[in-house]
């Protein structure tokens, strides 16, 4: 049996992230998905909370069909200390899988196998860039699942993004 550990900050969850997770899926028989920097929200880089967080992510996954643990994951600011923080936090894992440089290190000296994902369309997924659209007003929908639409639109997370957004006036990514 294999249990396996994929963190991100999911701000949002969208379908990079699905895709790579649905990869992972294939090859595991349980995930345990973190949410990184989960004490994040409420600014530009990190707009949504944990709890947001977890429900894009169970909506999202719902048909899945795997045992499933979303699990929040505080920064601990001492790296040398976040590898046995993350195994306090979740259930016991078998591998992780993670394109982060710093957390492949970390998770390579504590002696955990570490794979890391291809990434699917980097150029256009990514959350930065999803966050961009929202703030300009501009389509993004078709870049997250319909499930986390749904939790943008139930939180009022379009108008919070724009919200944190304006400074000068201007509109991120022109």
């Amino acid at each position: 049996m294999i249990r396996a550990l994929y963190i991100g900050r999911f701000q949002p969850y969208h379908n990079g992230h699905h895709y790579v997770i649905n990869q992972i899926a294939q090859e595991a028989d349980e995930l345990i998905i973190g949410i990184g920097s989960a004490q994040m929200s409420h600014e530009t880089g990190d707009p949504f909370t944990a709890g947001e967080r977890v429900l894009m992510i169970t909506g999202a996954l719902q048909d899945l069909h795997k045992p499933l643990y979303v699990i929040p994951l505080e920064d601990i600011n001492r790296n040398a200390l976040w590898v046995s923080h993350v195994r306090a936090m979740t259930p016991p894992f078998h591998r992780i899988y993670s394109g982060n440089p710093l957390v492949i290190r970390l998770f390579h000296e504590a002696g955990i196998e570490v794979l890391s994902p291809a990434m699917y369309e980097r150029a256009t997924l990514s959350g930065t860039k999803i966050r961009d659209l929202i703030a300009c007003d501009k389509p993004w929908e078709d870049f997250v699942p319909p499930a986390v639409v749904r939790v943008i639109q139930e939180i009022d997370g379009i108008s919070r993004i724009r919200a944190l957004n304006q400074d000068d006036g201007d509109c991120p990514g022109r």
